[in-house]
Formats: C-alpha cells, sequence, structure tokens
C-alpha cells in the first residue's frame, strides 16, 4: 500500500502570494512610474528639450550678437543699413524701386 501526501494547504498559499508578490514587483518595474518605460520617455523628452534649448541658445546669440552691433560701443553700419531699410522702408536717393 502506497500513502500519498498531499501538499499541505499553507504552502500552495506561499507559493500562490510569492508568486503574486514577483509578478506584481515585475509589472511595476517594467511599466509602473519608476519603470523602464517611464525611464526610456523621461529620456526621450529630454533629448527633445536639449535640442530645443540648444535652437533656443543659437537664437539668444544671435540677438545679442545684433544688439551688440547696434550698440553705442559699437556701430555696424551695414546693419544699421540693412534695418532702416527694411523697418523704415527707406532708400538711398540713387536708388530705383521695383516692385
Amino acid at each position: 500500500m502506497t500513502s500519498r501526501t498531499r501538499p499541505a494547504f499553507g504552502v500552495v498559499i506561499f507559493f500562490a502570494v510569492a508568486f503574486s508578490l514577483g509578478a506584481y514587483f515585475t509589472f511595476a518595474a517594467v511599466q509602473g512610474n519608476y519603470g523602464l518605460f517611464r525611464r526610456a520617455e523621461v529620456t526621450a523628452d529630454a533629448e527633445k528639450l536639449r535640442q530645443e534649448l540648444a535652437v533656443l541658445e543659437a537664437r539668444v546669440a544671435r540677438m545679442e550678437n545684433l544688439t551688440r552691433r547696434l550698440s553705442d560701443d559699437y556701430l555696424d553700419l551695414d546693419l544699421l543699413d540693412q534695418q532702416a531699410r527694411d523697418v523704415l522702408g527707406l532708400l538711398r536717393a540713387d536708388e530705383i524701386v521695383v516692385r
């Protein structure tokens, strides 16, 4: 006569709880607020913001250069002439306007 013993009910519950906790923490590590997918999104957003910052810094540098070139300390006559033509619509007496 062979006797079979069933696993204790407590052991089954222990493994079920352990598996559930493992599955929960694995899911949280991948898709949670601090998971791998969120990290990839944050990295992509950071790179996009770095590119936008580079564009804005270039624009600021250009505007600073133009401002310096029109300042009292350093006056670029070509830039002044260009601005007078573009903004004020001024022309020299010897120029002909073609539209």
